[in-house]
């Protein structure tokens, strides 16, 4: 393959890897708390003849994540919680603890706070936080604190990272850290409403729509190249003949 080859293959990398990302996006679009990922992409010049123009090449640096909140919604429901500053639950996995922002909890059968996985979610202490039989009116404050009509039941933990980028996405609700998070001394929580996705479906499709034509038009661009030197195979070949 020549050069023209290797810059189009590059292209048509960058376009694919773009595409994937955003139909990751819209496709957890309601997924509570989901945070949109970005598809960061750099050029690679190589050293060309003395007197031609450098030759770039696309490069798939990265995947960065999008950090906004979303938007809020109202559920009336107690064990709903969202958070209106940063932050993130933290939940008691087969793996160890992850970190989420999808507050849509509920009671298991034993009574302890779970998230929709069925992960406990952790209070204040490292421990998860539990429920007795008689605990029926939960009320969590703004702070995290949990109580309900027989008294203080703990505290949610909240915790924050230095870097959010470098946390790793584990499906659409958790993230995993390789290094210890900062505990939260004044979290803002909201209960009986929960975070929304930050994908915006509208945006995605108009951003991918321009993808595909991108990732159509680096085909073509392909083939051409492709026809262009398979008839200057046939011409060399017919003059030998």
């Amino acid at each position: 393959m020549d050069q023209p080859g290797y810059i189009i293959l590059s292209r048509l990398s960058a376009q694919m890897r773009a595409t994937q990302v955003l139909a990751n996006n819209i496709a957890n679009a309601d997924t509570p708390a989901y945070r949109a990922e970005r598809p960061l992409f750099a050029t690679r010049l190589s050293c060309a003849a003395a007197g031609e123009a450098p030759i770039a090449y696309s490069l798939d640096r990265a995947t960065w994540r999008d950090t906004s909140s979303g938007p809020l919604a109202t559920t009336g429901n107690p064990l709903d919680v969202a958070l209106r500053s940063e932050g993130f639950f933290v939940v008691e996995t087969e793996g160890g603890e992850r970190y989420t922002r999808a507050g849509r909890f509920t009671l298991d059968p034993t009574g302890r706070l779970t998230d929709q996985e069925g992960n406990a979610v952790l209070g204040a202490g490292g421990t998860p936080i539990a429920f007795g039989p008689g605990d029926t009116r939960i009320e969590i404050q703004g702070d995290g604190t949990v109580r309900s009509e027989n008294g203080v039941v703990g505290r949610l933990r909240i915790v924050r990272f230095a870097d959010p980028q470098r946390l790793r996405a584990e499906g659409g609700r958790l993230y995993a850290a390789d290094g210890p998070p900062e505990d939260m001394p004044r979290p803002q929580l909201v209960q009986g409403a929960v975070e929304g996705s930050n994908v915006s479906p509208i945006t995605e499709i108009t951003r991918l729509t321009q993808d595909v034509r991108d990732f159509e038009l680096a085909t073509q661009f392909a083939e051409r190249e492709g026809d262009r030197q398979q008839n200057a195979i046939d011409r060399i070949l017919r003059r030998r003949s």
